[in-house]
């Protein structure tokens, strides 16, 4: 039996209460991660905007017109950089509502579920963003000098492409997660499933420096393999600051996102001849159709050498007789 509905004597407190109750079930039945469940709170808040705009507070008295109507509210938005969401955004963000709308249904928290028959927009296919080699080359040259900060950046650039970590996985790493004679780190990814990387000769070098030149005079007494100036774990938001701040210094600005030097990862070991499968398992991919997406980006590039280099590639030329 569902729960009992939320009293509507106050409807202004009940987004709140029944996306806290969505929020608390994702985490709890569900065992999304923390940054997943973050993502669905962030969501879920921007929803709550647009009820709040539309002068209907309490989700229970949403109607499917509204939701249809929320697609385009969000394409009239910006993000927190002032740029429009992308499809591929907005549709993230209906599945998060439908998500919510469906579980209020199934508690017996509202009557119905009014998001059945609304359409999640099709986002549309992108290719991961890759640098080239050449500008990962620049990237990780960045960090000049020797100071502890300097040398606490080289390593941390040159983990994220030496092994292809997400961002939160790099700064959720402790010390001892790393096999510094073998060059392997211990990565806890999404849903919690651990795997083992390999990283190369570069990122050990500047791990060592790291470890045994600057990181004591930082860290105290925390496990954390990259700390922050005062010694604390360095958060996500504080690792994308510092490589945003690197990026710029080498123009590389508007072409680094979180993700790139993972996505740079994954394109150039496919480039090299790598299987998809192996690629699978370095980026803990639960499936493989989630790699393959790469394989795309390397055939771009095929057909963007063929299309400049070959005689052949766009209309035929008369033949001279």
């Amino acid at each position: 039996m569902g729960a009992e509905p939320v009293s509507a004597t106050n409807a202004s407190a009940a987004v709140p209460g029944l996306t806290s109750r969505y929020i608390d079930h994702l985490r709890a039945e569900r065992g999304l991660s923390g940054n997943t469940v973050d993502a669905y709170r962030r969501d879920l808040a921007r929803y709550a905007d647009y009820l709040a705009d539309i002068g209907v507070p309490d989700p229970r008295d949403v109607a499917a017109d509204d939701l249809e109507a929320y697609v385009g509210w969000l394409r009239g938005r910006s993000n927190e950089r002032g740029r429009r969401y992308a499809e591929s955004s907005i549709a993230r963000m209906v599945v998060a509502v439908r998500g919510f709308h469906r579980f209020l249904a199934r508690e017996g928290l509202a009557p119905q579920d009014v998001s059945a028959d609304v359409v999640t927009p099709r986002a549309p296919r992108s290719l991961p963003k890759a640098l080239s080699v050449a500008e990962i080359e620049a990237l990780l040259g960045a960090p000049v000098g020797d100071g502890p900060l300097v040398l606490r950046d080289r390593a941390m650039l040159e983990v994220l492409y030496g092994a292809g970590l997400r961002i939160s996985e790099l700064t959720g790493l402790d010390v001892d997660d790393l096999d510094r004679v073998d060059r392997l780190v211990r990565v806890q990814g999404k849903g919690d499933k651990q795997r083992i990387v390999p990283f190369g000769e570069p990122a050990a070098q500047a791990l060592d420096a790291w470890l045994v030149t600057a990181r004591p005079r930082l860290a105290g007494r925390s496990p954390a393999l990259f700390v922050n100036a005062r010694g604390g774990r360095l958060t996500r938001q504080g690792a994308w600051k510092l490589i945003g701040g690197h990026a710029d210094r080498v123009g590389l600005g508007e072409r680094v996102s979180p993700h790139t030097l993972r996505h740079s990862f994954a394109t150039h070991l496919l480039d090299g001849g790598a299987d998809v499968r192996a690629v699978q398992e370095l980026l803990g991919h639960a499936s493989v159709t989630t790699t393959q997406i790469y394989t795309l980006v390397s055939r771009a590039a095929l057909r963007k050498v063929y299309e400049q280099a070959h005689p052949r590639a766009h209309r035929s030329q008369p033949v001279d007789i």
